[in-house]
């Protein structure tokens, strides 16, 4: 990851989106983020508070399978883990939307 600061969510997207090349990592982190949302209703709705401590495992945990095996680098969630999560929830609404794609070129 680059030295850059950043001071905004709109200057950091795109560092995310470079940080989130590979096809296979994508899907771990749609899969994740979407879980995350499931979790989060499911536990809402059910009044069940271990479906938001299952929240960050479900989320980080197959985001960071998908930055430590696939894209070989460290998520930006250690330094900017504002921007990152937030950044994740734009990715997931983006890659359902088809705004991004799944197969992304370097």
């Amino acid at each position: 990851m680059s030295d850059k600061n950043f001071n905004s969510l709109k200057q950091f997207y795109p560092h995310h989106l470079n940080e989130h090349t590979n096809t296979t990592s994508r899907v771990l982190h749609f899969i994740g983020t979407g879980l995350v949302i499931l979790a989060f209703f499911t536990g809402f709705l059910s009044h069940e508070w271990r479906f938001f401590l299952a929240m960050p495992i479900l989320g980080y945990g197959f985001a960071w399978v998908g930055h430590f095996f696939f894209e070989k680098n460290k998520p930006a969630t250690f330094k900017y883990p504002r921007y990152s999560l937030a950044c994740d929830f734009i990715l997931f609404y983006d890659l359902l939307t088809g705004k991004e794609g799944f197969v992304v070129k370097k």
